[in-house]
Formats: C-alpha cells, sequence, structure tokens
C-alpha cells in the first residue's frame, strides 16, 4: 500500500472491543463448589476503545473522538451508543448487529486489594472486521486498536499480512494515520502468530508487562516477585526489532517505561496511593493508554505523556469500574501534588 503524506489530522478514533462490565465486589475469590459473597454491584464500560474514549473525554481533550466497531441490537448496546453520545463520541462507526448480542464482562473483584478475575462473553465484537472504515475519509491523527487476541475476525489468517488486525492497522498507515494497539492478558502461545503480524503496522505500541513478556519470550516479572528492568528493556527492544515503527510504552503497576525507535528510555513512577484508596484494578491499563494516547496526539515531550498515564491510571483507580473515577485532566495531574510518587524504579542505571 502507498503511503500518503499526513495533512492536517485531528482527533483520535478507537476500535475494537466494546464490552459492558458487570463488576461484583466480593469478599473472596472461592475455591471450586465454595461460595463467596456479593457485597455490592455496578455496571461499566469495558474494551479497550469504550474505556479509552470514555477516559479521554472524561479528562476533557480539546480534540474530537470517534468510535469504530460493533455492538448487538438490545439493551446493552443501546447503553453504549448512549454513552458515548453523552461524552460526545461519534458513533458513525459504531455499528449495530441482530446476529450477535453486545459482549459482556461479569468481573469478580475482591474487596481490599482489587485482584480480578473476568468471565466474558465475545459477543457482537467477534464479528467485527472494520471493512467499512474509510481512513481517507475519516480525519483523525490517531487510530487505537484493541484488544488483539479478542478480536476473532480480526485474529484470523490474512495471506498478506499475516492477520486481518495488520491489514486494518496497514490500511490506516497508508492513509497517514498514526496507528496505536493493545493486546489482552491471557494465557495462551497465541501471542506470536497473532500479536507479532500487527507489529510491522503500529506506531505506537502500548501493552503492560505481562503482555510485553508474552510478545516477545522475556520473563519481565518472576510470580508475586520484582520487576526485572534488565528484560524489560529486551522486551520493548524485541518490540522495536519485530516492526514498532516509533514508540514502545511498558506499564506495570509500579510505573511506566517507554522506548522510542531513536533508543530514548524513560521511565516514570507510579503514585503512591494511600491504604484503601483502590477501588478496582479493572481499567487502571485503558486509563494510562487514554494518557500517553492525549499527550502523543498534543505533541507533549515523552516524559510529560508517561506522567499523563500514571495520574489518569490512578484516578481510574479509585472507583470498582473502569472510567467512573476519571474527571477533569486537570484533577488527575493534581493527584501528582497531593499523594506524591511511589520508589523510583531501579532501572540498575
Amino acid at each position: 500500500m502507498k503511503k500518503k503524506i499526513a495533512t492536517a489530522r485531528s482527533g483520535l478514533l478507537a476500535g475494537g472491543n466494546w464490552i459492558i462490565d458487570l463488576v461484583k465486589m466480593i469478599d473472596v475469590y472461592p475455591q471450586p463448589e465454595q461460595l463467596a459473597n456479593i457485597r455490592s454491584q455496578s455496571q461499566g464500560t469495558g474494551g479497550a476503545p469504550y474505556n479509552v474514549l470514555v477516559d479521554l473525554a472524561r479528562s476533557g481533550t480539546p480534540f474530537p473522538l470517534f468510535a469504530a466497531g460493533l455492538v448487538g441490537k438490545d439493551a446493552l448496546g443501546e447503553h453504549i451508543l448512549q454513552t458515548c453520545r453523552e461524552n460526545k463520541i461519534d458513533v458513525r462507526h459504531l455499528g449495530t448487529t441482530a446476529k450477535a448480542p453486545t459482549s459482556f464482562t461479569d468481573v469478580m473483584t475482591e474487596q481490599g486489594h482489587g485482584r480480578r478475575t473476568f468471565f466474558h462473553a465475545r459477543g457482537a465484537n467477534a464479528l467485527w472486521r472494520g471493512d467499512d472504515l474509510d481512513f481517507d475519509k475519516i480525519p483523525v491523527r490517531i487510530f487505537h486498536l484493541g484488544y488483539l487476541l479478542l478480536l476473532d475476525a480480526l485474529d484470523e489468517p490474512d495471506p498478506r499480512f499475516g492477520t486481518k488486525a495488520a491489514r486494518l492497522l496497514a490500511r490506516a498507515q497508508a492513509a497517514g494515520v498514526k496507528t496505536c494497539a493493545d493486546v489482552v492478558s491471557e494465557d495462551s502461545d497465541r501471542f506470536a502468530r497473532i500479536v507479532n503480524p500487527a507489529l510491522k503496522h503500529v506506531d505506537y505500541c502500548i501493552l503492560n508487562e505481562i503482555e510485553a513478556g508474552k510478545t516477545t519470550g522475556f520473563k519481565i516479572r518472576q510470580p508475586d516477585g520484582p520487576l526485572d528492568t534488565v528484560a524489560l528493556r529486551h522486551a520493548a527492544g524485541a518490540l522495536l526489532q519485530q516492526g514498532v515503527r516509533e514508540l514502545v510504552v511498558v506499564h506495570f503497576p509500579e510505573g511506566a517505561f517507554a522506548r522510542t525507535r531513536k533508543g530514548e528510555d524513560f521511565w516514570q513512577s507510579s503514585l503512591k496511593l494511600p491504604p484503601k484508596y483502590i477501588g478496582g484494578t479493572a481499567g487502571a491499563g485503558d486509563a494510562f493508554c487514554a494518557g500517553v494516547l492525549y499527550g502523543l496526539h498534543e505533541d507533549w515531550d515523552l516524559q510529560r505523556c508517561l506522567l499523563t498515564g500514571v495520574c489518569i491510571a490512578a484516578a481510574s483507580l479509585s472507583d470498582a469500574t473502569c472510567t467512573s473515577g476519571v474527571k477533569s485532566l486537570n484533577t488527575s495531574l493534581a493527584l501528582a501534588r497531593k499523594l506524591g510518587f511511589a520508589p523510583r524504579l531501579d532501572t540498575g542505571d
């Protein structure tokens, strides 16, 4: 595909998984055939595009936001469309289908430490291919796609590009759009087969340490142990070698690390959260991603992008749902001044 010269583009298009999270706060995760008590229940956003776009809208972005994907013709699908409209997110590329219900996830969140277990129904997301997206006519600057490994039709093989997702990302790049991809955390051997082909057509790759390790084969964290910052650097370098064009960002509870195509490294510690601050950890990764994408769209320096990411992630952590804890950008940034930062990461420098 012949790449076009980027014109005056503005805005972010996010496509992929549109999910309703049914968050249940439980006292403990039970052993098989044992009982756990549901202390409370709430409903919220789920999936990369839904979370990122709502986080950006709640943060008050000065640029337009566009949704792409597929929901069912049902109450949950209408709720997603209505939420987007309320947040001034353009839904012309967010279709509906009678062939499958809207995707949902039962999120079992343990009280106290916020550890989550997910029971997911793929629903309409499994059918979406993005064939209707004409990037020449969608004047956005960035296209964010997520989650690879959880979009059945886009995870299918493609004879030229490796996967249908890689083909979709290549089409966006050919039109002069910057591309970003995210991956779902799963325990499988599918990463190399499905994720690697897409990396050749990604400008920005934003993953957590588990996903980065699975994609590259590096063990970035020992079970219940500290972060291996040497392995982390190697993993970021491997992702660039696999084709990521400009930037790799890896986030983790302790903070974030970024490496550019030029070989520049950036570290950012997470915020120092007080006891009982965390209402739930669902959506924190997407919130971090939203902050980084906000900064990349606005051409901020990378350190400022990472700072924005950890601040919006911290705001997200205050609520059990994925996005309800996020307020204005200034409110999120104020958390850094109020709470301070966790200990500086031991980078080995």
